[in-house]
């Protein structure tokens, strides 16, 4: 079974296609519970009528699975916080001009 570092690092393969960005970045990533072969990944989206979202979290849901042990995800969308700049790493926020 992976460990919590190891499921956010796989994240950072899933990005939002239309910031060029991944999930872990762009501060969209919420939380990781890891218990046995299960997952639950809590995220948010930059907007409430983000077209991709549906994307984002199907490409949640198989990069996890694809992890060694995992049996199980869940996948959740969160709108509580909302989502802010701020939330972004400092690499994002240099590359998408908010730095």
């Amino acid at each position: 079974m992976p460990s919590r570092d190891e499921v956010i690092e796989a994240l950072r393969q899933v990005e939002d296609p239309e910031l060029g960005m991944d999930i872990v970045d762009l501060g969209l990533l919420y939380d990781v519970e890891v218990e046995g072969p299960k997952v639950k990944v809590t995220h948010s989206l930059t907007s409430m009528g983000c077209p991709v979202g549906p994307l984002i979290q199907e490409d949640i849901d198989r990069v996890t699975r694809e992890l060694p042990g995992v049996e199980d995800v869940d996948v959740e969308l969160t709108w509580d916080p909302p989502w802010t700049p701020e939330k972004m790493s400092d690499d994002a926020k240099f590359i998408l001009g908010f730095g």
